[in-house]
């Protein structure tokens, strides 16, 4: 029921996204937009309270609740970025917005690394999440599952660490002309990734 849910959330989540900016954006009705991309989170509360709910009716920890911590906290750390990322790549498109900067060098790296640190609270979201539901089992012949689910957020912010310094110490240069390397893309919001 648990991986179930966990579908239904990601799967909920690009559906609200797709009708909030449609409803921005196409339709002209920014506040019904603006209010559809606000229930996003309630997604990530329901999977929270199924979670409790199925731990606290005996269920077995396994991996399905480590699964769990783990994409809210990457959806509470990434969410509000992916939409806002996707809000401006939509009013490119269909609002006369500015285009999306393409980021390098040192900028890019710097870029990288506050997408670690978004990374960063999400696994702290995780891991205080894993904790809880071990203390709240109390026994520890029956968490080793979400033990290993710590394990497996801290390899995955390790692994994100090592793709941010990969920008830091080989920047990846501009193309001769390219927009993202010029002083006027210094004033612009990066929002599309390379």
């Amino acid at each position: 029921m648990i991986v179930t849910l966990i579908v239904i959330c990601e799967v909920g989540f690009w559906v609200l996204l797709a009708a909030g900016l449609s409803l921005r954006y196409l339709a002209r009705m920014p506040r019904t937009g603006a209010a559809v991309l606000l229930c996003e989170p309630l997604l990530e509360v329901l999977l929270l309270v199924v979670s409790v709910i199925d731990l606290r009716n005996g269920a077995q920890p396994d991996w399905k609740h480590g699964l769990a911590a783990l994409y809210i906290g990457y959806t509470v750390a990434h969410g509000h970025a992916t939409v806002k990322w996707l809000d401006s790549v939509f009013a490119h498109r269909f609002a006369g917005g500015p285009a999306p900067v393409k980021l390098y060098g040192a900028r890019r790296a710097k870029y990288e690394w506050k997408v670690w640190l978004r990374s960063l609270a999400g696994a702290v979201v995780a891991l205080g999440l894993l904790q809880i539901a071990i203390w709240y089992v109390g026994d520890a012949s029956r968490v080793s599952s979400l033990r290993a689910w710590q394990g497996t957020t801290l390899r995955a912010l390790g692994i994100h660490g090592l793709i941010a310094l990969t920008y830091t110490v080989w920047p990846k240069k501009a193309p001769q002309g390219a927009a993202g390397s010029g002083a006027e893309a210094a004033e612009q919001r990066p929002v599309t990734r390379v």
